[in-house]
């Protein structure tokens, strides 16, 4: 499966097989009172972006069991790929909507460029591995891959009926900044190291509501010591 039509279908048949649906409004309402009581907790809207990431991150660390279990994709070849899978798959998978893919960098439009031994790997065992906290090494992007790419969310479930105050407006809340963190997180586990900020949101006056994804480098599991 590599086209971006195949994805777009496989998380629309996974979508459809789901059973286990949360009532849209009863979602958007419950991360509302979660946003509110963050708030109050902490007087500080930086403090309430932090722990929605953290949140989020923790979130992302465990859907990737049940993306990896439900999709049954195996291994991405590029960014460009990976990026599809995200927006096609997960974002469909999860919340029903399927976010734009955007390459800022024109390179990348036109070069995606191979991980080659640093490959995001997309199967069972390397989330199992990573969730079990095997040790890794670093390998930094290569210079042809694209080293980010933004999601562009035309509707966002988390947002609907929602109206920021102009005190969280300039406090600098991202309401949704729970999404972030779930991207940084399962991406992690993917062995995938990230960066996931939002950079316009439509609760905040923008047009559209965006999120960035810059690759900082990609996690190799390392082979075990030899016994000589």
């Amino acid at each position: 499966m590599s086209t971006t039509r195949q994805y777009k279908t496989l998380g629309e048949d996974i979508w459809r097989q789901n059973t286990q649906k949360v009532n849209s409004e009863i979602f958007t309402l419950t991360y509302g009172a979660l946003v509110v009581q963050l708030i109050k907790d902490y007087e500080d809207f930086e403090q309430v972006n932090l722990q929605l990431d953290k949140m989020g991150y923790n979130i992302g660390t465990r859907l990737v069991e049940d993306f990896l279990a439900k999709s049954n994709l195996s291994r991405c070849t590029n960014i460009r790929e990976a990026a599809e899978v995200v927006s096609k798959v997960g974002f469909k998978m999860f919340l029903d909507i399927t976010p734009n893919v955007i390459f800022p960098d024109s390179t990348a439009n036109t070069n995606s460029g191979s991980m080659n031994s640093s490959e995001l790997v997309m199967n069972g065992n390397t989330a199992q591995h990573s969730k079990n906290g095997a040790n890794t090494a670093s390998g930094t992007v290569g210079t042809r891959d694209p080293k980010e790419f933004v999601l562009q969310l035309m509707e966002n479930p988390l947002a609907e009926f929602v109206e920021l105050p102009d005190e969280a407006l300039q406090g600098g809340l991202w309401y949704s900044n729970v999404l972030a963190g779930v991207l940084r997180g399962a991406l992690e586990m993917l062995q995938i190291q990230t960066e996931c900020t939002f950079i316009s949101d439509s609760l905040r006056g923008d047009e559209t509501t965006e999120i960035r994804i810059r690759v900082l480098r990609f996690l190799q599991e390392m082979a075990p010591p030899s016994d000589d």
